[in-house]
């Protein structure tokens, strides 16, 4: 599998996959522990990886939300609990979320994928992605299960972060991006009805050079990988994401 392959076929699943827990319920009763409602605990726990920030900061590495959601989910949630508390508590969601969800997978295929994953982020330089560089600072779980989940994770913030380059590139704004990529998308990340853009073909067209790049930047970080590497990333992906549909607990 070459490098171009791997970037079409890891996108949408690992998109998926590094999100899945953020909602889940017991995610919820975890964030209640901190004073949190739900998506206050996914300001923090996302966003405090970065440490105690400022909101500028916030809002340039969440890019796609609008100010207001950024006063909300960060501004306001962290006058509640301390955000790089939150965020170490965060990431122990998300173990969790593993631990609940791929004890049917062989280990042997959950270590070689995390393995190829931190190849992938370690050989990034800072800076191109502030929300994977925040994630580095955690320790690297020695467990299979949570190494491979905490791939997912770095892999969705590294395409989001390129993507947010691969925006810039081609001349959109972050709201005419969003709505491109989703009108619900848009709604949750705090837009209103009367920020609706008018969508041209130009714009349409730009969307489409946007994933264009954000793709060809992908395949660049993922030929940092051997044929064997990129082969045991396309299939912990693949077995993660069929675990969503048919989650098996960890046993231990």
């Amino acid at each position: 599998m070459d490098a171009d392959e791997l970037a079409t076929l890891t996108a949408d699943p690992i998109q998926t996959l590094g999100m899945s827990f953020y909602f889940d319920p017991l995610t919820g009763e975890r964030a209640k522990e901190h004073g949190l409602n739900i998506f206050e605990f996914y300001g923090l726990g996302r966003a405090g990886t970065l440490g105690d920030v400022d909101t500028p900061t916030v809002f340039k590495a969440f890019t796609f939300f609008n100010q207001p959601t950024i006063d909300f989910l960060w501004t306001r949630a962290k006058s509640k609990a301390d955000p790089v508390t939150a965020a170490a508590d965060y990431l122990l969601a998300a173990y969790a979320f593993a631990d609940r969800t791929f004890g049917g997978i062989d280990l042997t295929v959950l270590a070689r994928f995390a393995s190829a994953a931190r190849k992938v982020v370690d050989a990034e330089p800072r800076g191109v992605c502030p929300l994977v560089d925040g994630y580095k600072k955690f320790r690297a779980p020695a467990d299979p299960v949570h190494a491979a989940y905490l791939g997912t994770i770095f892999l969705r913030e590294l395409r989001g972060g390129v993507h947010i380059h691969a925006v810039n590139e081609v001349g959109l704004t972050p709201l005419v991006a969003c709505y491109l990529q989703d009108p619900g998308l848009f709604t949750l990340h705090g837009y209103q009805a009367d920020e609706v853009p008018d969508v041209t073909d130009e714009l349409e067209g730009k969307k489409v050079q946007a994933e264009e790049v954000t793709s060809a930047a992908m395949q660049k970080c993922f030929d940092v990988l051997s044929d064997v590497e990129r082969e045991a990333l396309a299939a912990g992906t693949r077995a993660m994401f069929d675990a969503l549909q048919n989650p098996v607990p960890v046993t231990r």
